[in-house]
């Protein structure tokens, strides 16, 4: 896996320096460090949106912008990765999900930081307010924690007799999770269903994990947005089919996979503000002056063919709801 890389995802690779026109190779090229927990294949989509924008607002990506991706990989290098972005004196930092967010907060109280896909970060610390953050960092939150009760509706929803509900997640790669968790417990008794927590630390758990949950009467999945599990989306989604476990994502990766339904936000509208704030920041603007913004839109993605091999009859009221239906 390459670490480092200057990539241009729409318009092929950036043009070598020896090629740009003098008037252009005279003008210091600004630059922004993009540290993911993923790698850039797996982010795609996401990054071509923030590169889009980035271009819409007149910036040439390998001229006078130069963007420099990271990511957390196997294990957890996140700090060595952050270390190398701050060492090559970026004027902006994006950071992607909670855990990469916590080690640049650790690691710089002075370059900017925009982040995307990290959940309620008032909450989490990482800044005091919304409306006005001061400091360094602002960015786009993913979910307010409280959705972790709205998951569970949605289960109870496609399985009236849920009886208990276990939220399956990685508590050193997706520290927030114990804020999900305390929203499925509060809603659970309104529900007359037993939330659990499923933590796995390793990929060699899961299976055990998963066929410990599905040992249970009656039970079900809830899985938040978790890096360490979206990566293992195959794994987790077969096991499920196969242990007839329904369950509810967050990320849309797991549907596409076979899941059995998705509730979440649009992952590429928090990248595509990311590019706003970066060239706003890059013009003059203070993070600390510019709001954490909240997703406005959420969707819901049921898979027909997964709840017809679950035995589950789709509700008509879910199914009017659903924005989509993959059948």
């Amino acid at each position: 896996m390459r670490r480092r890389e200057f990539i241009t995802l729409m318009g092929g690779a950036a043009t070598a320096v020896a090629m740009w026109p003098l008037a252009a190779r005279a003008q210091q090229p600004r630059r922004i460090g993009v540290l993911m927990s993923e790698s850039m294949a797996q982010r795609a989509p996401e990054l071509v949106a923030f590169e889009q924008v980035l271009r819409s607002l007149g910036w040439r990506l390998g001229n006078d912008l130069q963007i420099e991706y990271r990511w957390r990989g196997a294990g957890d290098h996140v700090h060595a990765e952050v270390a190398a972005v701050i060492a090559s004196a970026p004027e902006l930092i994006i950071a992607n999900t909670t855990s990469v967010l916590a080690a640049v907060k650790q690691a710089t109280s002075t370059i900017p930081i925009v982040f995307t896909g990290v959940s309620d970060p008032v909450t989490q610390g990482f800044v005091p307010n919304l409306t006005h953050p001061g400091g360094n960092i602002t960015g786009f939150a993913a979910y307010e924690f409280s959705i972790g009760g709205k998951w569970l509706d949605l289960l109870k929803q496609i399985k009236p007799d849920l009886a208990q509900a276990a939220l399956l997640f990685n508590p050193d790669t997706s520290p927030q999770s114990k804020f999900y968790m305390e929203s499925v417990a509060a809603a659970a008794p309104t529900m007359g269903v037993e939330a659990v927590a499923a933590p796995v630390r390793r990929e060699d758990e899961i299976e055990p994990r998963i066929a410990e949950v599905a040992r249970r009467p009656n039970a079900g999945l809830i899985l938040g947005n978790d890096q360490f599990l979206t990566t293992r989306r195959d794994q987790v989604v077969r096991l499920a089919a196969r242990l007839r476990l329904p369950a509810i994502y967050a990320q849309r990766e797991f549907v596409e996979a076979g899941g059995l339904m998705r509730y979440g936000s649009f992952t590429a509208e928090q990248w595509r503000g990311a590019a706003i704030y970066a060239d706003r920041i890059l013009k003059g603007a203070k993070p600390g002056d510019l709001p954490v913004q909240q997703p406005t839109k959420f969707e819901l993605v049921i898979n027909a063919k997964a709840a017809r091999e679950l035995g589950l009859e789709l509700p008509m009221g879910l199914m009017l709801r659903a924005d989509e239906v993959i059948e």
